[in-house]
């Protein structure tokens, strides 16, 4: 099945789904100083989104970009274009973030930093493969971090040694990251983290050395929206066993019934064996902690993360519109601002989805979206 993308419709229906203040946000942010012609927030957001929506390359937006009659500009134009609606773009995904009601305060005492990677493809047939590894902070949703590295080799997949940290940090990242190696190095600069526990990945042992009895403790939480915490070690080659907690929570009846039989499901497409115990994970959302009890109690903890859910549904879509696009990999200002233009893409395809589901039979506001006109 083909993935949805935003671009795809019409181009007043698309912007009927902008954030009002889009084009306050574009004097705000100052994207369009400098101009000499071509000022139009319209056709300049249009431009830029070829590019990062449809995943044209550069050379191929200008020469579309010129047919549609948006703008005349050159590759090399429109990747200065590109550098400077860094802000613009990361403004637009603020208010989009909000629209969607994820609060903008956490009841947490830090600021977050929410960490993932994702694979993008260059542009064309023989387009390489690379990785991105990117930090967002929350609530400001500032882009701190961005790295770009092979698919293959050593120390290029997921890891938290890929991003720089400080003793101020307090990351939370997914079950991708759930590595004794990432979280060591983490305790070692001083950071704090909160990672969802891959129980198959992870040695976990008792404050005595032994091996810790993780399905023994569940059994002792049997009821929707339980909550339990245990103190645990995470060993790693030679350096001593690292303290952490583990903090739990039972899922709900719907919730448990929806993630067996997306198992069942996998194993029977991949012909596995579903083993005992992992319907028993399945049945609990489990995350390893750095983070000071003293500050952070078990629900803070499992709230955090939750949000962090929140925001994965977001990056999901971004993951797969992020696979269309060309990425410009040699200048930190430019690829930051398509970060912020594929998270844009993202955000603005989940509104087109949510509101298809929700506004029947048309999925839109009528009275917003007057016209019809295509992309470019």
């Amino acid at each position: 099945m083909r993935s949805v993308n935003a671009v795809d419709e019409d181009w007043n229906l698309l912007l009927s789904f902008f954030p009002s203040n889009w084009k306050d946000l574009a004097q705000v942010t100052e994207a369009l100083k400098g101009l000499r012609q071509d000022k139009s927030e319209e056709n300049y957001i249009r431009t830029l989104l070829l590019h990062l929506g449809c995943g044209f390359s550069m050379r191929e937006t200008v020469v579309r970009a010129k047919q549609a009659k948006l703008a005349e500009l050159s590759d090399v134009a429109l990747l200065k274009r590109l550098r400077k609606s860094k802000d613009w773009l990361y403004k637009l995904c603020c208010a989009l973030f909000e629209e969607r009601g994820i609060p903008s305060e956490l009841a947490v005492p830090h600021t977050l930093r929410l960490m993932d990677a994702t694979v993008v493809k260059e542009a064309g047939k023989t387009g390489s493969l690379w990785r991105i590894h990117y930090s967002l902070q929350w609530p400001s949703l500032a882009c701190d971090y961005f790295k770009i590295t092979a698919t293959e080799g050593k120390e290029t997949g997921e890891s938290l040694r890929h991003f720089p940290l400080t003793p101020q940090d307090y990351i939370v990242v997914d079950r991708g990251y759930c590595h004794a190696s990432g979280i060591h190095y983490a305790a070692s600069k001083g950071a704090c983290v909160t990672v969802r526990l891959n129980p198959d990945g992870m040695l976990l042992q008792a404050a005595n050395g032994s091996k810790f009895g993780l399905l023994a403790r569940l059994a002792s939480i049997g009821t929707a929206a339980q909550t339990g915490e245990w103190k645990v070690l995470i060993p790693f080659e030679e350096n001593p066993p690292l303290p952490v907690r583990l903090c739990v929570v039972r899922k709900s009846q719907t919730s448990i019934a929806l993630a067996h039989k997306k198992l069942r499901r996998y194993a029977s497409k991949h012909g596995t064996r579903l083993q005992p115990e992992t319907l028993i994970y399945a049945q609990y959302v489990m995350v390893l902690t750095t983070f000071p009890r003293k500050e952070f109690s078990v629900e803070q903890i499992l709230e955090g993360y939750r949000f962090r859910w929140q925001i994965e549904l977001i990056f999901k879509r971004f993951k797969q519109i992020a696979q269309l696009g060309h990425l410009p990999k040699y200048d930190p200002e430019s690829a930051q601002a398509w970060l912020y233009g594929k998270l844009f893409v993202a955000l603005l395809t989940e509104k087109l989805v949510q509101h298809a589901g929700a506004l029947s039979p048309w999925g839109y506001n009528l009275a917003l979206a007057t016209g019809s006109q295509s992309l470019a």
